[in-house]
């Protein structure tokens, strides 16, 4: 499959403070891709900088063909990176209705936008009952599905995830695993940051374990998920010997 997404020696951070180290990670098309690892080993980063909120300070990051290292969110959400950030980050004020709509604001998603909020009405059930409800009054697996629907009302090629699980309740967690699978059968590339590893790797093809801002492993996510290294570091199971 081709490449949607790659970065080349990207590196970056948070003023003179640099938490990515010359990141290489590539992300097929119509494949979803895990970024694993621990607290603090620049996984949001990674997405941050990868949607254009943090700047590129050294190295390329290449959408489609195209360098995107230089542009703006807006620019490379029109080209379709879009992020569903950490938080959910809904305005608490707009009915659920409101909130999908603005989430087609971008030139290219105004068309048929209608039909696409339909669409996404029936991908979460639960927003469809909720449509006239404000988002502060969703509980939190209603937000992040919201989160989800909004970026989806963009018409993105490849959706970024940081944390979408973060919080949910087990039940929630199983609900929106099985949603992200339905959402890359329509053929959207998806890249995904998440905590929950064992589930992150049972759904990716692919995987990245970070550390310290470097690529410290990375591999077919079955094989990952099967290796004892990774059972043993991130997943907390020790092999019988």
């Amino acid at each position: 499959m081709p490449k949607l997404l790659e970065t080349r020696d990207l590196c970056s951070g948070y003023g003179d403070i640099q938490i990515l180290k010359e990141v290489n990670v590539a992300l097929e098309e119509g494949k979803v891709t895990a970024f694993v690892g621990s607290n603090g080993a620049g996984k949001t980063t990674l997405m941050r900088t990868l949607s254009g909120l943090l700047p590129v300070t050294q190295g390329q990051i290449i959408l489609a063909g195209t360098r995107i290292e230089k542009m703006n969110p807006p620019q490379r959400l029109a080209l379709g990176l879009s992020l569903v950030p950490e938080g959910r980050l809904v305005f608490p004020d707009f009915t659920v209705a409101d909130t999908l709509r603005i989430g087609a604001y971008a030139p290219h998603a105004r068309n048929n936008w209608r039909e696409r909020a339909e669409q996404m009405y029936e991908l979460f059930p639960r927003l469809k009952q909720r449509r006239t409800s404000h988002a502060g009054y969703l509980s939190g697996g209603e937000q992040q599905m919201l989160a989800i629907a909004r970026s989806l009302m963009s018409a993105p090629s490849l959706l970024l995830l940081d944390e979408p699980t973060l919080g949910l309740a087990p039940t929630m967690v199983d609900e929106l695993f099985n949603i992200l699978g339905e959402i890359n059968k329509t053929g959207v590339t998806i890249g995904l940051v998440e905590q929950n590893i064992q589930a992150a790797l049972s759904l990716s093809d692919y995987a990245y374990v970070l550390e310290d801002g470097h690529i410290a492993l990375s591999g077919p996510s079955h094989e990952l998920l099967n290796s004892p290294a990774v059972r043993a570091t991130y997943l907390g199971i020790e092999e019988a010997g």
